[in-house]
């Protein structure tokens, strides 16, 4: 763990701790494994079921797509299942396969998206956190924390297509606090994205912390409140910040 606290932009950075909020991916488990997993299964039934698809498209021509679709819709931008059924439906209508399959066709995406598998600390980190704080998500993606099994741990989720809007907008944040009867500076953020997460969330009054798991280097002029590879980290800096808020 890098401690990085930057008390000149957190006047109130000794406030006590009442509540963590957590990004999903790549915070409580890998994404990459289940997105190229998933894509393939898409793709495999695709072949099967909508052959025309796979005939005109790759699975890389089908992302592009979809890339490009993103910047003509502000509501892509915060709805990646509506994302990626809108690009199905264009490439569908585009080689004349029936649209009428896509919703068979994302329910299978979205079986495979939920395979995730937590990270080793996540289970026994979140029950042991549970007990101190308050305990919350904000996510810009779909998943369901109730089909993957850690909905227990968590008093709030936020997702970002059902809400609204995305990180790193303050609004989300603040929400997050409020359903939580929380003030932001209260609150710790927790997420790898050092854009979404550590600077949304700063700029949102919370703390910030920087999971990094993957030996990444945080972009020159960015700055979270603590940097850790792991929630045992995340832990111990809790716990360094209840000594000194006392």
């Amino acid at each position: 763990m890098r401690n990085m606290t930057n008390t000149a932009n957190h006047p109130q950075s000794h406030a006590p701790i009442k509540a963590v909020l957590f990004d999903l991916d790549d915070t409580l488990w890998p994404i990459m494994p289940v997105l190229v997993r998933a894509e393939q299964l898409l793709y495999d039934w695709l072949a099967l079921h909508a052959p025309a698809v796979t005939q005109t498209f790759t699975i890389e021509t089908l992302r592009q797509r979809r890339i490009a679709m993103s910047n003509t819709n502000p509501l892509f931008k915060i709805n990646l299942w509506a994302l990626r059924h809108a690009g199905l439906t264009e490439a569908f209508q585009s080689v004349g396969e029936d649209t009428a399959k896509v919703d068979a066709a994302m329910a299978l995406f979205s079986e495979a998206r939920h395979a995730v598998t937590p990270f080793d600390d996540v289970q026994p980190a979140l029950t042991r956190l549970g007990q101190r704080v308050l305990l919350g998500s904000i996510s810009n993606g779909f998943a369901d924390l109730d089909k993957i099994g850690l909905a227990p741990h968590f008093s709030i989720s936020i997702a970002a297509h059902t809400f609204g809007c995305a990180k790193p907008d303050q609004t989300i944040f603040h929400a997050a606090c409020d359903a939580l009867k929380v003030r932001p500076e209260e609150t710790v953020y927790v997420g790898d994205d050092p854009l979404l997460d550590v600077v949304g969330a700063r700029q949102a009054g919370l703390r910030s912390v920087w999971i990094n798991r993957f030996e990444r280097t945080l972009p020159a002029g960015i700055d979270a409140d603590a940097e850790c590879v792991t929630l045992h980290d995340l832990e111990a800096w809790l716990h360094l910040q209840s000594v000194t808020s006392r």
